[in-house]
């Protein structure tokens, strides 16, 4: 396992991949994006025309199909079969349908064991997600758990949509955060929730750049 594991949970929209990448970068660890682990077999599973509400299928997507997940630059690239689906995971339809992965028990414990086999290849790991300091890492040296303002998270995921080429309305994106943070904080297995250990953070009226200094901070004091 890593030596120096920081991880950073948070709903959709608070901040966290941009935080996690940036601050990778700041202390040369490896960024694990778990959130394009579990699009990236809802994708997948879209692709083959599966039943969401089939548990069994999902199962063999993910021991069937051949998942890579490697940092190239600074940025997860996430490929299925051989092809690269990077930018294919971030697509609406991907975003709506993820919560039918992510609130099986089954699912998410094949997904946690691949996320530790990551850890386990490198010397530092910076790892967001909505259970990484809960339930994937519990003994992590820092768990910091991010949170933002409704509006502000639906603005910044619209910026996010409209620089891939996605046309969206704002209010209803909201609408569709609040919806969805409602599934992750309410299902039964390994909730969105912070880690009685985690220091909060609201980005709400922080710049990126801010947020990972105040982490820095952290890290400084919390491994020396």
């Amino acid at each position: 396992m890593a030596k120096l594991i920081i991880t950073i949970d948070g709903p959709a929209g608070s901040g966290k991949s941009s935080t996690a990448k940036l601050l990778a970068a700041k202390i040369n660890a490896s960024f694990l994006d778990t959130g394009a682990m579990y699009r990236a077999v809802t994708l997948a599973a879209m692709q083959k025309g599966c039943d969401f509400n089939d548990v069994s299928q999902l199962e063999k997507i993910i021991d069937n199909t051949n998942f890579e997940f490697k940092i190239k630059d600074g940025v997860m690239v996430v490929k299925i079969a051989g092809e690269d689906v990077t930018e294919k995971i971030r697509d609406p339809q991907v975003t709506g349908n993820v919560r039918f992965v992510a609130a099986e028990g089954s699912l998410r414990a094949r997904l946690v064991k691949l996320q530790r086999e990551f850890a386990a290849g490198v010397e530092q790991i910076v790892t967001e997600g909505r259970d990484q300091g809960t339930v994937v890492f519990p003994d992590a040296n820092l768990k910091i758990f991010l949170t933002a303002d409704n509006t502000e998270r639906a603005k910044r995921r619209a910026m996010e949509l409209s620089q891939n080429g996605y046309k969206v309305d704002v209010t209803n994106l909201q609408k569709e955060i609040e919806i969805r943070d409602l599934q992750d904080t309410s299902r039964k297995v390994a909730p969105l929730t912070p880690a009685k250990d985690a220091v909060m953070i609201d980005t709400t009226n922080f710049t990126l750049e801010q947020v990972v200094e105040e982490i820095l901070k952290l890290v400084k004091n919390s491994v020396g």
